[in-house]
Parts: C-alpha cells; sequence; structure tokens
C-alpha cells in the first residue's frame, strides 16, 4: 500500500472520529437536567381500565388523538363490560396486574382496599390543581376513607331530585308544586278522584310508587322527609349521637301521609312489589300527575306527547314549609384512582393528576362532553348544536360517562341548543347544590354496617311498607325499631359516632 493511500484511509478514520464524537458531545447524558428535558416532552405513557358505555370505540378515533395530543400522552384505554366490571377489576387487584389510573365504585371493596394502601392518596394535592380545586368539596368528601381521598370523582350533580308534574292538569284543577305534607294530600286526591283527563274513567294517579320508594339516594319517602324537616338518612345530635332518619317526627309524618294515602287508594296499591319500569310506563302513558325525579322532563314530555298529544310537563324545585331543601348525594358515579404499584413515584402520581386536570379543560371539556366540532356539534352563535344524536351516543357518550367532567356545567362556554323544560330542568338541579342535606353517615365506616348493614335496612324498609299498608299501628312500628336497634341498630349508631369522632380529629 503506497503512502498516499495509507494517508487518505487515516484521514478518513480521524474525520469518522471527530463526526461520531461531535453527536455524542450534542446527546445528552443520562440522568443530566438535559435528558430530563427531552424526557419531559414525551408523551407520557397512561393505561387506563374503564367501564365500557354502549359498543367500544375504535381505538385512535378523533376524541382520543385529540385527547392524546392536548395532554401530550400516550393513552390507552381498556374497556371493560360494565356486568362483569366489578368481578375483573377485583381479579386484576388480587394479581396485581394494574394499570396506570382505573376507575371503581364507592364500595365496601374498593374501601378495604383504599385502607389497605393499594391507591395514592390525592387529598393534598388537589390545591395545586386548578380544576380539580374548582369543584365543591363534597364531592371529595363523599369519597374519602376515614378522611382521606384516594381518587378523582366521575363527577354527578349533589341534588338530582326534581318535581315533574302535569303542568296542564294542575292548571285546569288550581293546584300549585307542594310544599307541606297537605299539599302532596290534596294534589294526590284531586288528580285521583277528580278525572283530570276528562275521559270519564278513575284510571290516574297523582303519586304512583314503585317497590323502591324507600330505598337508596332516590327513596321518595326520605325526598318529601327531608323537605319537611328531616335529616338524609342520618342526623348528629349535639352529643355527637347519630340518630336515623326514620326515629325523627318529619319522617314520621311523612309516612302517615303516605299511609293515608294507601288507605284511601291515592296511590297504587301494588306499590310494595312492582318494579320502577312499570310505574314509569304509567307516567309515559299520561296516567300519572306528579313524581320526584332524577331525570329530566323534557325525556317524560317527549314520551307523555306520544300518548296524550295535548299533555304538559314541568319541572319545579324541592320544596317544605321553610323553603327549598333536599338530600344530597354521593355526588359521582365511582372514581379514577392511581395504584401504587404501577405509579411508583410522587413525580409520576402528580403526572397523571395534571393529566386529569388537563381533562377539564375547556377544550377537554368540551370535547368530553360534545364530541368533536364538525362531527358531533356546530357551533350556532348562542348555543351549540348536535349534528348527528345517534353518532353522539355511540361515539361520544362512553367518554362523557366515564372520563371526569360537570357535563355544561364547567368549563363549557356555549351550552348546546336544547327546548326550554331541558334548561329549565338543568337549571333546576345546577341550583339544587345550594340547597343539600348531606348524609352524614355516608362515608363512615362501620363493621356492624359491613357485615349487616342490607339486612338491617331491610329490616326497616319492611316496617315502613307494613305500617304504610296498615299491618301494623304505630305501636307495632315503635317495637319494629326497637328490634332493629337490638339487632344491631345501637351498635351501629356507636359506631358511627367513633367513626365521625375520629374523622374529625384527623
Amino acid at each position: 500500500m503506497s503512502k498516499k493511500h495509507l494517508a487518505l484511509m487515516l484521514g478518513t478514520v480521524l474525520l469518522t472520529s471527530s463526526v461520531l464524537a461531535a453527536c455524542g458531545e450534542n446527546k445528552p447524558v443520562e440522568g443530566s437536567p438535559e435528558a430530563a428535558k427531552v424526557e419531559d416532552t414525551k408523551p407520557f405513557p397512561i393505561k387506563l381500565v374503564i367501564n365500557q358505555v354502549g359498543e367500544i370505540p375504535p381505538k385512535d378515533n378523533e376524541i382520543e388523538k385529540q385527547i392524546k395530543a392536548y395532554t401530550n400522552t400516550d393513552l390507552e384505554i381498556q374497556w371493560l363490560p360494565t356486568s362483569t366490571y366489578d368481578e375483573k377489576v377485583n381479579v386484576m387487584v388480587a394479581a396485581s396486574e394494574l394499570p396506570t389510573v382505573i376507575k371503581l365504585g364507592y364500595n365496601a371493596t374498593s374501601i378495604g382496599q383504599m385502607k389497605s394502601g393499594l391507591f395514592w392518596e390525592i387529598g393534598p394535592y388537589i390545591k395545586d390543581y386548578k380544576n380539580l380545586a374548582a369543584q365543591n368539596q363534597v364531592f371529595y368528601d363523599n369519597l374519602s376513607v376515614e378522611g382521606k381521598l384516594y381518587g378523582v370523582p366521575l363527577f354527578r350533580d349533589l341534588g338530582r331530585a326534581i318535581i315533574h308534574y302535569r303542568k296542564d292538569w294542575f292548571d285546569t284543577m288550581g293546584l300549585t308544586p307542594p310544599k307541606t305534607l297537605d299539599d302532596w294530600y290534596n294534589i294526590a286526591k284531586v288528580l285521583t278522584l277528580n278525572d283530570p283527563d276528562k275521559n270519564g274513567k278513575n284510571d290516574t294517579y297523582g303519586l304512583i310508587l314503585e317497590k323502591k320508594y324507600n330505598q337508596d339516594v332516590s327513596s321518595t319517602l326520605t325526598r318529601i322527609a327531608v323537605s319537611q324537616g328531616a335529616p338524609n338518612k342520618w342526623k348528629i345530635e349535639s352529643n355527637g349521637n347519630f340518630t336515623p332518619e326514620f326515629t325523627t317526627e318529619p319522617f314520621f309524618q311523612t309516612m302517615k301521609l303516605f299511609k293515608r294515602l294507601y288507605e284511601e287508594k291515592l296511590i297504587n296499591q301494588d306499590f310494595a312489589a312492582v318494579d320502577g319500569t312499570e310505574t314509569a310506563k304509567i307516567y309515559e302513558s299520561g296516567r300519572g300527575g306528579i313524581q320526584l325525579s332524577g331525570g329530566n322532563a323534557q325525556s317524560l314530555q317527549d314520551k307523555v306527547v306520544k300518548v296524550v298529544p295535548t299533555a304538559v310537563m314541568d319541572a319545579a324545585p324541592v320544596e317544605g314549609p321553610t323553603g327549598r331543601r333536599l338530600p344530597g348525594e354521593p355526588g359521582n358515579a365511582g372514581f379514577w384512582a392511581i395504584p401504587k404499584a404501577t405509579v411508583k413515584t410522587e413525580a409520576e402520581m402528580k403526572k397523571v393528576l395534571a393529566f386529569i386536570d388537563k381533562l377539564m379543560d375547556p377544550k377537554m371539556a368540551t370535547l368530553l362532553v360534545k364530541g368533536v366540532e364538525g362531527t358531533h356539534w356546530a357551533d350556532k352563535g348562542e348555543f351549540t348544536e348536535v349534528l348527528n344524536r345517534d353518532a353522539d351516543a355511540k361515539e361520544v357518550k362512553p367518554y362523557r360517562d366515564t372520563f371526569p367532567n360537570r357535563n355544561e356545567n364547567y368549563n363549557i362556554a356555549k351550552k348546546a341548543k336544547q327546548p326550554d323544560l331541558f334548561r329549565k330542568n338543568s337549571q333546576i338541579g345546577a341550583e339544587n347544590e345550594k340547597y343539600i342535606v348531606p348524609n352524614p353517615a355516608h362515608n363512615l365506616l362501620s363493621g356492624t354496617y359491613s357485615e349487616r348493614g342490607k339486612e338491617l335496612e331491610q329490616m326497616i324498609t319492611d316496617a315502613e311498607t307494613k305500617f304504610i299498608m296498615g299491618k301494623i299501628d304505630e305501636a307495632g312500628w315503635q317495637a319494629e325499631v326497637e328490634r332493629w336497634k337490638k339487632a344491631g341498630g345501637d351498635k351501629l349508631m356507636q359506631e358511627y359516632k367513633e367513626a365521625y369522632e375520629k374523622s374529625k380529629k384527623k
């Protein structure tokens, strides 16, 4: 090899080495601040497990693409069938195969999981995220376990009870929405006996009850009783004792109203056995005058006019002798929790919270509630308009129902064009938040309730039905209350008192 060729080869090697060295100089050293900056710009990986609503949306659809781009995340969603959701989640927990974020329901199982330390406590961090911090503290209080918060609620209205009534009947009969128990009685009597539909038949009811009339957060009995001054399920006395609603005078007077309505056949006589879907059909057929509902009066209007074209529905707030007063509800349809096994550091947990907070920014809130502009909705000036209701239900609803949002109540500039009755109903629901009576025992822990709570509740609901149907008198009712106390009620009240006092010390 000539000296010339050798010099040329050496020059090439040196040049290549210089280029490689220069490239190495530009590459951040792992663990350096420069490397951290590069890492921060990369999409943060998030795997989310939530329940399926309708059909599973196609992967990387336009809604998901916009979520990923706006939040700078590599989002992967696993949709599980609602019918088997809790079962599959429990399997994931047992196998320690958890995602970055998982949707849970607030129940005995998840409470136990939270207490065991499976999920990050996020309560102290909420204040650092503008959208999460802007929500009513009651939403978070209703999800806390022994004073600690382990998840972001899937927000729902705190006060959903609204009076829906046949305005055409009320106007004809000279009635107004009720405020007192006498009002409820008079409405039930007039609309049952005075042939409000003028068909010459005795086929209408003022008030229609179904077998869950006294159960859960939608209890008609509790809703009316609270309007009259009763507590929402439980009352805390000045000495810290817990008193159940059914031992208070306003509740008992409301129960006596129901008894009178039953005796005089002013409510359906099969109320103790009939399902809610059947009573809904009676209202929708135009044969019911008034109900306490968590739905929207416009939906009922749309169904009734198909049977009775002249029917006019209206909505009114729940009021009592002292003004608006209604039972507060949990305010969530479950919550998003962050597993510690997957999200191992506080820094990572904060990134997840930042992602959730961004979902409530105006652009994301609009996307989750309305969908993609031009595809699902259009700007019509004062309002927006749904372009395709089928597409909205199929493509937007799965995200609207399972991602944190306040519907149109937060960070959405323009509301969708809706009928006046829909707007009125929604406005009452939004205002209700100021008039709710919380259930102070909602998130208190009790061993007795965990073991025998449903049994104790059933004892009282059965006794209420017996009293209303005249199978027991007042003395018999008091005997049932005493039986409840001895069967575990006294212990339950004591445990709630102790849990409440413990929570105040934290």
